[in-house]
């Protein structure tokens, strides 16, 4: 089993719910087939910019890197990797992949903007230092993307795994923007890729190995399991979400998209389930950068048809 990959992936398994820490279940000589690389200049690539630079700022989890379309006035989608809260970079590579620079060229070959960021780990970091992250480089890219031809009115959220628990939670949870001297409105939509922790409240989510596995990252308190959660800060004024998730992974990790899905419903949100069939946790990923499978497609139709209130 190997940490740095899109490994130390948090999975939900079973009915009992069990947490366990995976590995990129795809092997040298399936990224062959499962990896199909998009082309993008490197003069449409601008790399390691610093979303933050105040004498705090971190060289290099405080940076992000940009895929820039051709033109003027695209939307643009802030990526935030997974990795069990407590791994994980932006430049991954796989069997020769890089598998999120990827997802960047790939959205920007199809008039979309796309800022894959990094951000401080576990345990080096408190966990709500990484929310900070995630909404420090949410500000950066809206305050600057229109330098790059973008449109700041259509800024989308997305990332995979503990990463849409991230995004998930700075969406609706208007401290975190606040902190930057945004309100919510800029976040036109968001986009889950086999999201985590969701409702850890669930009983589903927290039997078996699970509650020692998260207590480690979170903290045992009382109330730690609504602090975590972030269907708890679900209202009617968050933004449309895509929820994207695997068909071959656990019933219980399933079931906690299902669970945000649920909550966006009651209060009037938009949000939209699609199962991608036959892949895995890991294995979906790939799917994010192919015009010939489920995931990609409606990705970039979530984005191309969310009517923005900017």
């Amino acid at each position: 089993m190997q940490r740095g990959t899109v490994g130390l992936l948090l999975m939900m398994v079973g009915a009992m719910g069990t947490f366990l820490s995976g590995c990129f279940a795809v092997n040298r000589a399936g990224m062959a087939v499962l990896f199909h690389e998009e082309p993008l200049p490197a003069s449409r690539v601008v790399a390691d910019v610093a979303y933050r630079d105040d004498p705090e700022a971190h060289p290099e989890k405080h940076r992000l890197d940009l895929y820039l379309p051709v033109g003027e006035g695209w939307p643009v989608v802030v990526f935030v990797h997974g990795g069990g809260w407590d791994s994980g970079d932006k430049n991954l590579r796989f069997g020769g992949a890089d598998i999120y620079a990827n997802i960047g060229r790939y959205l920007a070959r199809r008039g979309v903007g796309a800022a894959v960021i990094n951000y401080r780990l576990l345990p080096d970091v408190a966990w709500t230092d990484q929310f900070d992250d995630v909404a420090a480089a949410t500000a950066w890219v809206y305050r600057h993307i229109a330098s790059y031809g973008g449109d700041p009115g259509r800024l989308f959220l997305m990332g995979h795994s503990a990463g849409a628990h991230l995004l998930s939670r700075v969406a609706f949870d208007a401290v975190w923007l606040g902190a930057y001297g945004l309100s919510p409105d800029p976040v036109c939509g968001a986009v889950s890729v086999s999201g985590a922790a969701y409702d850890l409240t669930d009983a589903a989510a927290l039997t078996g190995g699970g509650l020692s596995y998260l207590e480690a990252r979170f903290g045992d308190t009382d109330g730690w399991r609504r602090e975590v959660s972030t269907i708890s800060f679900v209202t009617p004024a968050a933004s449309p979400f895509l929820l994207l998730y695997a068909g071959g992974e656990p019933p219980s990790l399933q079931r906690q998209s299902h669970l945000l899905h649920e909550a966006l419903r009651r209060v009037g949100v938009a949000s939209r389930v699609v199962v991608v069939p036959g892949e895995s946790h890991a294995r979906i990923l790939l799917t994010l950068s192919r015009d010939d499978k489920i995931a990609g497609p409606a990705l970039l139709d979530f984005i191309r048809h969310t009517r923005c209130s900017q």
